[in-house]
């Protein structure tokens, strides 16, 4: 019997040590401080998000891990931003995949597949895809076809982000290729081109001077909330929320593959869970965010909301397609990635479909209900 006690006794005590391992390792960790510039300023709320996405990631390490998040320029041009972490200037960066785009074509079926990859997919299922679908170790493949020594992380779907703000309203495609509207670089700003409207591309702080001294008569950037904390709204009224540039868009951190490489696995085991707490926490707010931005911008700054011009979606989406199979035809890995995404929407999105026509069949109910209040 005392033998017994005694065997139950250890045992106890082994499972505490193992359980305290974990904490221990973290507890003796080297300190690391990572400084991670953004391309767009620190007021944005997607620096909101990465700064709650580094408060766990510190929480998870014992505060072994640290963030410090640079707005755009502090260290290097955004545009040199991705470079800069991989030669090991800064140890992180915080951008949107396609923004390098320039560097490999397949970068915009990450951060921004215009019109749903041409697959019908939303954020929800291009998520579904990068978790589930193979998507994730083709993400990883894609710095080392990149040649760059990075490690990137996913951290920010918020599409569908909006078509954009006008002047005026745009009735017709012809209206609409009449303006110089700002765009995202690469490909969904090439497919704008393909269409005749005139496409240019400047960063996120460049669009309200812009459009005030003329240069660009029309632009987007992504839904209610930013779009108000850029304030559009002081210098544009009328709001197309349809848009299929980017249906799907994903923000995402850079880290310098040394830096990482140095991380214990402790360390590193808490940054991908952080990361993936991040995925489903970015969902949640732009629903909450952009909703109370969206009243505040109708009901008290007099912005109009329109619908997109049908032939619109018809147009984009073909050109989409064109340019897709282009890139697929000149690039192996751009097809490897297009083929993994067709293969998984081939079975997810006829349910996913399905689905989403109830969900929003639910919500024009309720809403259709709330302007009829508001009009009594």
């Amino acid at each position: 019997m005392a033998q017994s006690r005694w065997n139950l006794a250890r045992a106890a005590v082994a499972a505490v040590v193992i359980a305290a391992a974990p904490a221990l390792a973290l507890a003796q960790a080297k300190p690391v401080k990572i400084r991670v510039q953004s391309v767009i300023p620190t007021s944005a709320d997607e620096v909101t998000m990465l700064k709650d996405f580094a408060a766990d990631v510190a929480a998870l390490t014992n505060n072994t891990v640290i963030f410090e998040v640079l707005p755009a320029g502090a260290v290097v041009a955004v545009n040199d931003t991705l470079d800069a972490v991989d030669k090991g200037v800064i140890e992180g960066g915080f951008a949107w995949t396609h923004y390098w785009s320039g560097k490999h074509p397949a970068a915009a079926l990450f951060g921004s597949p215009a019109a749903g990859s041409g697959l019908g997919m939303d954020n929800f299922a291009w998520l579904s895809w990068y978790l589930y679908g193979g998507g994730q170790q083709l993400y990883d493949q894609l710095w080392k076809e990149m040649k760059v020594n990075v490690k990137g992380f996913m951290l920010q779907p918020v599409g569908p982000e909006a078509l954009g703000w006008f002047k005026k309203p745009i009735n017709t495609m012809a209206d609409f290729r009449k303006l110089r509207f700002r765009t995202p670089p690469g490909i969904p700003g090439q497919i704008y081109n393909d269409i005749g409207v005139a496409s240019v591309a400047m960063g996120g702080g460049d669009i309200l001077p812009g459009l005030e001294k003329g240069v660009i008569d029309a632009a987007e950037w992504c839904c209610p909330k930013p779009d108000m904390t850029f304030g559009f709204q002081k210098v544009l009224k009328h709001y197309y929320m349809q848009g299929l540039h980017q249906v799907v868009v994903n923000a995402d951190l850079y880290l310098n593959g040394d830096v990482w490489k140095k991380l214990t696995p402790g360390q590193q085991k808490a940054m991908e869970v952080a990361a993936n707490a991040a995925l489903t926490k970015a969902f949640a707010y732009r629903i909450h965010e952009n909703g109370k931005a969206l009243k505040e911008l109708t009901e008290k700054h007099g912005v109009i909301l329109h619908d997109t011009p049908p032939e619109y979606f018809k147009e984009y989406s073909a050109a989409a397609m064109k340019n897709f199979e282009k890139n697929a035809a000149a690039n192996p890995f751009f097809k490897k990635v297009w083929d993994s995404q067709k293969a998984f929407a081939e079975t997810a999105i006829p349910f996913w479909a399905q689905a989403q026509r109830t969900n929003a069949n639910l919500g024009a109910a309720y809403a259709e209900e709330l302007a009829k209040k508001g009009k009594k």
